[in-house]
């Protein structure tokens, strides 16, 4: 092996910060150094790896994105390997990136962290909860190490751990006029309007539920925000179809909400946990993949 670990750390820095001088800073290394660290690296893979532009830092071409996914992976294991060899394997340290579909960071995302964080209180948790089209691009760009998603709409560039799945309900107004059935059928609210939960998988998951029954729901209004959508449909401005079911029925405001099983029963939703093929995640995020799974697994 002709390259070394310090060679790689200055590419992985470079990714990171954009520049020479940025992966510099953040590595206590002079300008020249990384300079000559990423010079060798170009010269021993005998390939360009970046595109370097005065006043628009550094750009990695498609063989430097490849080299420097290798090279985390390098990075990882080699800090592993001296945890393990220095006779502290026993006690976890380093740094885990997770990421949550928003919808579900309030309910598993937080047990999670509060679980894993009292196991191991040596590594340092960080994490992101937004859409899962962007947890995607975070994973496969190597942004994040694992990420907790809805099992619909995955990249084909990821892997999966099955956690669990849960069935999609309705939910209503405490005081609609359906509110005490036991379960309701589509055909039933289809006239009435809809609050949509505008963000995906959500949309497109709800929108597959509708064409399965054959019904086009009227949509009166659309929200980004899971709350949102509960408080709209507690104040009666229609119904709404969720996956997720927080342990209380009242919305921020106080307002009461039903919620019931949709007649007849649609697919369940699967939630797992999800990482880069190919990836070797370092102890301390199998670790934490190991515990959701633990934690939730049906």
């Amino acid at each position: 092996m002709r390259f070394t670990l310090r060679q790689l750390e200055c590419l992985v820095a470079i990714g990171a910060a954009g520049s020479i001088a940025g992966a510099a800073k953040n590595l206590s290394l002079s300008a020249s150094a990384v300079t000559g660290s990423l010079n060798e690296l170009e010269k021993i893979f005998n390939t360009q790896l970046t595109i370097r532009r005065k006043a628009h830092g550094v750009q990695l071409t498609p063989a430097g994105s490849y080299v420097l996914s290798q090279a985390r992976n390098l990075i990882e294991g080699a800090e592993d390997l001296e945890l393990m060899a220095s006779g502290v394997g026993e006690v976890l340290r380093g740094r885990v990136k997770i990421g949550c579909y928003s919808s579900l960071a309030p309910t598993v995302l937080t047990e999670l962290l509060d679980v894993y964080g009292q196991l191991h209180p040596q590594v340092q948790l960080d994490f992101y909860a937004g859409t899962q089209q962007r947890i995607n691009e975070m994973l496969l760009a190597g942004e994040l190490d694992l990420a907790l998603v809805y099992d619909f709409s995955l990249d084909a560039g990821l892997e999966r751990t099955k956690l669990f799945s849960t069935e999609p309900s309705l939910v209503l107004p405490a005081g609609h006029a359906l509110a005490g059935e036991q379960k309701v059928a589509l055909a039933e609210l289809v006239a009435e309007p809809m609050i949509l939960l505008d963000v995906p998988p959500s949309r497109e998951h709800t929108e597959m539920v509708f064409k399965a029954a054959g019904l086009t729901p009227w949509i009166r209004y659309r929200t980004t925000d899971f709350e949102v959508t509960r408080s709209m449909v507690g104040r009666g401005m229609g119904y709404a179809i969720l996956v997720q079911r927080p342990a209380s029925d009242l919305t921020y405001e106080g307002r009461r909400l039903v919620t019931k099983r949709i007649h007849p029963a649609v697919r369940r939703v699967g939630v797992s946990m999800v990482y880069g093929a190919g990836v070797r995640l370092s102890l301390a995020a199998v670790a934490m993949r190991d515990l959701a799974v633990q934690i939730h697994a049906l």
